[in-house]
């Protein structure tokens, strides 16, 4: 019996690269950790040892760098750059069919009364991820590590019970959660306000997820997937993962104390996982749209 290979991509992963831009007054900053696939007529590496059609990793790394001074106006903004990456492998190097190109970028907080100097912003991660083929490009957008809490405002009862079932009720909780996301746009032509986008989707899903009276975290993944589809109209679909970060209060009768839902203590695992995509009725299907690295 014979032996196939089956699907197979190579590239570069985690390219470290801080661009700064100093024809401006302050100076502006993007820092990015850049990852590179490309899959087509490869396969004689793996089979054969035959490098011919191996384009090296270190060459993406060196293109990567490359562009990163030369593309001044797409480097601003993450899935432009990743859109021009992916079109210039695909375009220049006959033997690739596809190329993926996953951005994270890092947001960097000017410190006041410092034109040139900054700190690190830490909200969250913004990520990005662009598929090109011959004939489709896919965009993807993104975030990680949005650690959003609210006090009160948050039930969850009426569940199923069974044998194992110890967890009581609550009509009064803390929910807490670390939001991963990623939404599809929908095919579009020219240049793109990516940024103004971005901004719009992350201010519905925590806007959304303060004012949402929630009944349990799946029915807030839902509405905060709503809210999104309504604020950013390029958007045709966004999956959702939200570990919830439990809170348990503590027992302080010990202690001669009582404890009216004030201290608590942060559990980090194990956690329940909320996960979902609410998409666009009509939307179509994002085909290899979604970084597996970054989606669930």
């Amino acid at each position: 019996m014979g032996h196939l290979l089956g699907h197979h991509q190579y590239g570069k992963a985690e390219i470290r690269v801080v661009r700064l831009f100093r024809d401006s007054d302050p100076h502006q900053i993007v820092d990015y950790n850049v990852s590179v696939a490309v899959s087509g007529d490869i396969g004689e590496t793996w089979l054969s040892g035959d490098n011919s059609a191996c384009l090296t990793t270190d060459a993406m790394k060196n293109t990567v760098n490359a562009f990163a001074r030369s593309q001044p106006d797409a480097v601003r903004q993450p899935e432009e750059f990743a859109r021009v990456l992916a079109r210039h492998f695909v375009e220049t190097v006959p033997q690739i069919g596809t190329a993926r190109v996953s951005i994270e970028s890092y947001g960097w907080d000017r410190l006041a009364g410092h034109p040139h100097a900054f700190a690190r912003s830490g909200r969250l991660v913004r990520t990005c991820s662009v598929v090109r083929s011959s004939d489709e490009e896919w965009v993807t957008s993104g975030l990680r590590d949005l650690v959003v809490l609210k006090t009160t405002d948050s039930e969850f009862w009426g569940f199923y019970t069974d044998a194992y079932t110890t967890l009581p009720p609550t009509q009064d909780r803390i929910l807490a959660t670390a939001v991963t996301a990623q939404w599809w746009h929908t095919p579009a032509e020219g240049p793109q306000d990516w940024d103004a986008s971005h901004l719009a989707v992350v201010d519905a899903l925590t806007e959304t997820f303060a004012g949402h009276h929630s009944l349990a975290l799946q029915q807030t993944l839902f509405a905060m997937g709503e809210a999104v589809l309504d604020a950013a109209k390029g958007v045709a679909e966004i999956r959702l993962s939200m570990p919830n970060k439990h809170h348990f209060l503590l027992d302080l009768s010990a202690f001669g104390l009582d404890n009216p839902g004030e201290v608590f203590h942060a559990d980090d695992r194990p956690y329940g996982l909320i996960e979902g995509t609410v998409r666009r009725e009509g939307a179509g299907e994002p085909g290899p749209a979604y970084d597996p690295g970054q989606a669930w």
